[in-house]
């Protein structure tokens, strides 16, 4: 099969590898569609994300869908066939954290595309039979793909327990934070803002139906917003700052993009308005719901995609983002 395979920032080479066969307890799946993430542009421009290096040949993406192609002895409910969407985390199942139902924070979690565990950009892949969700034909390759961004909006909203009536801030209007504000509304707040300095993708907001505000022109301070959640999306402090500054008393924040190492925040804020202040990292048992968000058309995953690319086109995929301002989310077609 053909891989691409990252060997050094900016060195991506296609490269053929025996097409792997499925452990007992395994699924083999021909990859149809992957989603490309902020963090494999992040690997592919610096080789690292903070303390996590790439120090040997690594295949980059997660957000993968695909066809069921084989199946390991031990599995039954999947057959060769069936369109599915992956799940890229492998947890041990084991250790405290796995058993108590939060797998999201397994120390010895395996994560497609994080060092040293190979992803997605290939033809095949193996994966557990339990992290191999089905999908109807009625939801698209590209939107059996990007189940995955789409949990991590509907974690962040269980996070902060979304809920009737509320208003809801998202900073970072990038694909995360644009799903995220479409959970929200599905979750049924009662208004949605969504915040950004690029006028290219407020835009593409608005288009979602979404309130927006340009805090390049308008402080979020002064956009009389007082957000009972906070979705922080953006990864910029003085964006999170101010949006903790500008929530309604008892608020509910959590932290998805990822930002600074260390981030100053306005504590009396925090304290006089008794704000919660939480992360999010990644998701847990959100499959299911995502994939009937989609299925439903209460969220088009297909409307995100501005741009398809093969696997020879890997780097021009990755490069896409910072190439094309009106650039959402780009998908790579293995198969093409």
């Amino acid at each position: 099969m053909r891989v691409s395979v990252l060997h050094a920032p900016h060195d991506l080479r296609v490269e053929d590898r025996v097409v792997p066969e499925p452990a007992a307890h395994e699924v083999r799946v021909r990859v149809t569609a992957v989603g490309v993430c902020g963090s494999d542009v992040h690997y592919y421009e610096h080789g690292r994300i903070g303390s996590v290096v790439v120090e040997a040949p690594l295949v980059l993406g997660h957000e993968a869908g695909g066809v069921v192609d084989a199946v390991g002895g031990d599995v039954d409910d999947l057959a060769a066939g069936r369109r599915v969407s992956l799940e890229p985390g492998v947890p041990c199942t084991t250790c405290r954290q796995c058993l108590s139902g939060r797998y999201n924070l397994c120390p010895r979690m395996r994560f497609f595309a994080t060092p040293p565990i190979d992803g997605a950009f290939a033809e095949f892949v193996v994966l557990p039979a339990a992290f191999v969700h089905p999908v109807p034909d009625a939801l698209s390759d590209d939107a059996a793909a990007l189940i995955e961004p789409l949990s991590v909006g509907v974690w962040a909203c269980r996070r902060t327990q979304v809920q009737p009536g509320d208003t809801v801030l998202v900073t970072g209007a990038g694909p995360i934070g644009l799903l995220g504000a479409l959970v929200a509304r599905t979750s049924g707040a009662d208004r949605v803002v969504v915040t950004d300095v690029s006028a290219a993708r407020l835009s593409f907001a608005a288009g979602l139906g979404l309130e927006t505000v340009d805090v390049s022109r308008v402080p979020v301070r002064e956009a009389d917003v007082a957000a009972d959640v906070l979705l922080e999306c953006s990864g910029n402090g003085h964006a999170t700052a101010d949006a903790l500054e500008s929530m309604a008393p008892a608020g509910r924040a959590v932290l998805i993009g990822a930002g600074p190492e260390e981030l100053t925040v306005p504590l009396s804020a925090v304290q006089n308005k008794e704000l919660q202040m939480m992360g999010a990292y990644r998701y847990a048992h959100t499959w299911p719901a995502a994939i009937a968000l989609a299925v439903g058309g209460t969220i088009d995953l297909d409307a995100m995609v501005t741009g398809h690319f093969g696997l020879d086109d890997v780097a021009a995929a990755l490069e896409a983002p910072a190439r094309d301002p009106e650039t959402i989310k780009v998908v790579v077609r293995p198969q093409d």
